[in-house]
């Protein structure tokens, strides 16, 4: 199952109790297909940018679901057969993985990287005189 989240929009003339039976008929229909139904965010009146089917506001409602991929297309049917729905938009968000899980399923192998000390032979300093010497000596 893949996690889904459905955002649509409802026409600003129905009545509270209209727009609560459409939601339940929603995740009902989302049931009935084998869906299951994680949160249903709260329903906000927004203005339009542009007038969707002569409305210029909308109430948006969004929920979140878990439904097999081949089920969506049986959703997307139901969906555009709804009159009360002026758009709707169905988005596939990935998967939640905590860090924990990540971790505890491979085991990482610390490794250590010591320097390469390179012997490089001191130089003293009555060497670097006496190349200092013949180089302005000459």
């Amino acid at each position: 199952m893949r996690l889904y989240e459905l955002t649509y929009l409802i026409p600003p003339n129905l009545a509270e109790e209209e727009i609560k039976a459409l939601q339940e008929k929603i995740v009902s229909q989302i049931q009935e297909i084998g869906g299951i139904l994680n949160e249903i965010s709260r329903t906000i009146k927004k203005s339009l940018a542009y007038s969707i089917k002569k409305n210029t506001s909308a109430f948006l409602a969004s929920l979140s679901f878990q439904l097999p991929p081949e089920k969506l297309v049986f959703l997307h049917k139901r969906l555009k057969s709804e009159s009360n729905i002026l758009r709707y938009l169905i988005l596939g968000k990935p998967a939640q993985v905590l860090p924990g899980k990540i971790l505890a399923g491979k085991k990482v192998q610390e490794v250590t990287i010591k320097p390469k000390k390179l012997a490089k032979p001191k130089v003293e300093l009555k060497e670097i005189e006496k190349k200092l010497e013949e180089i302005l000596g000459e």
